[in-house]
């Protein structure tokens, strides 16, 4: 069987983790926190940061699963659990922020009276663990999608801290109990455009798009120019993972061409000058081109 490249996110593994203890230990501190003061917004925000525990769990089963070798019945082996799971964090971000939205504009009918002090000591101690969690995985967000939803996951925590902070500040100050509403939708607005694109890009690798990486006429017109080459077709690069692109093609040898050289040219230029580690290259010859079917 094929041996393909490790997922870009099992080195984040260990930070992973230690985000998802963080974020955990404070649930349970604000759950506390908001039974004892009576304050439905600290409570709110529990419920949120449940989803985000959750998502953080996801995140990490997926790179496990991903890490799990190809099998008979899986050629590829688990690597679009990654993508599953960037998937569900999306969908689950985009639920809470419209949830978000909508409390929001209940309360501006009634603004419940909170209990200030206790709410901003809370969210203070949330402010500083989702700040430790977004530098622990801003690096490794870049890798994949999966560490992307991660990420946002603690971004829109720590959102929402500061969200919870400034209209703290103003209740308490002022009396004016609208803030929480106010900066609750502004948290929303916030969060569900970038929610949105990575939502768009779990999809976009489900549907085997191209990668956003590879501009495929390019692939196509300077393969077709190879030494050896006449022609291609049926040329397809698609997405495993984030950062595992595979591609397959029908390479069509000229006259009097080796169909080893040929084949060792088109996966050195390849390898060389795109960014492709799993390669499917099927070389002929013209009489079968004109036989084929393909597009």
């Amino acid at each position: 069987m094929t041996s393909i490249p490790v997922s870009s996110s099992g080195k984040n593994k260990k930070k992973l983790k230690l985000v998802l203890g963080f974020t955990a230990l404070y649930l349970l501190a604000e759950v506390a926190g908001g039974i004892i003061t009576g304050s439905l917004a600290l409570l709110a925000d529990a419920g949120h940061m449940l989803t985000d525990v959750g998502g953080l769990a996801l995140s990490l089963i997926a790179i496990n699963l991903a890490e799990r070798p190809a099998n008979e019945q899986r050629s590829y082996g688990y690597y679009r659990a990654e993508i599953l799971a960037a998937l569900t964090n999306a969908v689950i971000l985009i639920v809470i922020s419209i949830y978000i939205l909508y409390e929001a504009w209940l309360r501006f009918s009634d603004p419940p009276k909170v209990e200030s002090k206790m709410m901003l000591i809370v969210a203070a101690i949330g402010l500083l663990v989702n700040i430790a969690g977004m530098m622990i995985l801003r690096k490794g967000s870049g890798d994949s999608l999966n560490m992307k939803g991660a990420y946002f996951e603690v971004l829109s925590d720590m959102l929402t801290s500061v969200g919870v902070i400034v209209a703290g500040v103003i209740m308490l100050t002022t009396g004016w109990y609208y803030a929480d509403p106010i900066l609750s939708s502004l948290i929303g607005l916030f969060i569900l455009p970038r929610t949105w694109i990575l939502l768009k890009e779990s999809v976009g690798i489900l549907l085997e798009g191209t990668p956003k990486d590879i501009d495929i006429q390019e692939l196509r017109q300077s393969t077709a120019k190879l030494k050896g080459v006449a022609g291609i077709h049926d040329l397809h690069v698609w997405v495993l993972t984030s950062g595992v692109n595979a591609m397959s093609v029908h390479v069509v040898a000229e006259e009097g061409q080796l169909s080893d050289v040929v084949l060792k040219t088109v996966q050195q230029h390849i390898r060389n000058n795109f960014n492709i580690s799993h390669t499917t290259i099927q070389v002929e010859g013209r009489d079968f081109e004109e036989e084929a079917t393909h597009d």
